[in-house]
């Protein structure tokens, strides 16, 4: 049987500086091209060794051990490349910046084979990262399939680890415009609540209270009011953690489900009646026009992994969000 893990070698013998070191720390550090979360991986296969022998991530190393990483070239993806239009908003030979159309799935999962943003990347750039694996190439955050915004997407592995490291350590900055059912009572709130998945509804996430009987994590958001509208409140979002459908979960666990939302309750909301007849009709056709909720990523920023340079991109509404916004504005000035 040919051992998987017997290509790009790199031996190291441990310093006695090092003395005491988790095994997964110390190859972090020497091998920062790598995210400790692949080291760790790594080690799982017994792609790591230490004095021939493999080990544990917690391995505490000890000077004069030979440490042997044996990194695996990146599996041939079987994604099938689609000539699909991308909005690149920032390429070079590291990164690509994408605004994400509503409507779009990031990457193939059953039932979303095809059609996918992986597809169309696939296609537009023959140098992606593997470190998300064959179905996730060069992904490193997503988005949901009905929120559109900028995502970030490696074409090496160098950068694939550095901006998954940044947004581990909260030094990349995502944020997002929500609009959301009623008038919110905070200027600014920090929702600080586990999410995992339902307990009863395996399609969806929700706030987990009871955290010893049911896997949940951490999962922070900031929301900032920016306009208030009558039944209505634009917030900016944004994250510390980046959990499946986090925005979403937590601002229908404050009470202000995202316009739109068909699964955290954004569409089975009515229109105030302080509208009248006309104008309700009116909004619910806007509403009914996203198709989707009413949550965009206008604005991500990180350090770029080459040059360390604070790179900051942001991206308009796309016209069904801005559209929905510019009627409330006019109701309001009237």
């Amino acid at each position: 049987m040919i051992n998987p893990c017997t290509v790009n070698e790199s031996t190291f013998i441990v310093d006695v500086d090092d003395f005491g070191k988790r095994l997964d720390v110390y190859l972090a550090e020497r091998m920062p091209e790598l995210s400790r979360s692949h080291i760790q991986k790594l080690i799982t296969k017994a792609c790591v060794t230490v004095g021939g022998m493999p080990t544990r991530a917690g391995h505490k190393i000890q000077p004069g051990d030979v440490v042997r990483i044996n990194v695996p070239s990146p599996e041939p993806t079987d994604i099938r490349p689609e000539e699909i239009p991308l909005d690149v908003v920032y390429e070079d030979d590291q990164i690509l910046v994408i605004n994400k159309p509503k409507g779009m799935t990031v990457h193939p999962a059953p039932g979303s084979l095809s059609g996918t943003l992986v597809n169309a990347v696939v296609a537009y750039s023959k140098d992606l990262s593997g470190i998300g694996g064959v179905e996730r190439p060069g992904i490193v955050h997503r988005l949901d399939k009905n929120t559109s915004g900028l995502l970030a997407v490696a074409k090496t592995d160098l950068a694939h680890s550095s901006l998954q490291s940044q947004i581990q350590a909260r030094t990349a900055e995502r944020q997002y415009m929500a609009l959301v059912w009623g008038a919110a009572k905070f200027n600014e709130a920090v929702v600080d609540a586990p999410i995992g998945r339902h307990p009863t509804d395996r399609q969806r996430q929700a706030v987990i209270k009871d955290t010893e009987r049911y896997t949940a994590r951490e999962a922070i958001t900031h929301l900032k009011v920016l306009n208030r509208f009558e039944g209505f409140t634009v917030l900016h979002a944004k994250l510390d953690t980046g959990r499946t459908h986090q925005i979403r979960v937590h601002c229908s666990f404050v009470g202000h489900p995202v316009v739109g939302d068909p699964t955290y309750g954004g569409t089975k909301r009515a229109i105030p009646s302080t509208y009248n007849k006309i104008d309700q009709h009116e909004l619910m056709l806007l509403i009914d026009a996203l198709q989707g909720q009413a949550l965009h990523a206008f604005a991500l920023s990180f350090d770029h992994p080459m040059t360390g340079e604070r790179l900051s991109f942001d991206a308009p509404l796309p016209p069904d969000f801005s559209a929905l916004l510019d009627w409330l504005r006019a109701k309001t000035q009237n």
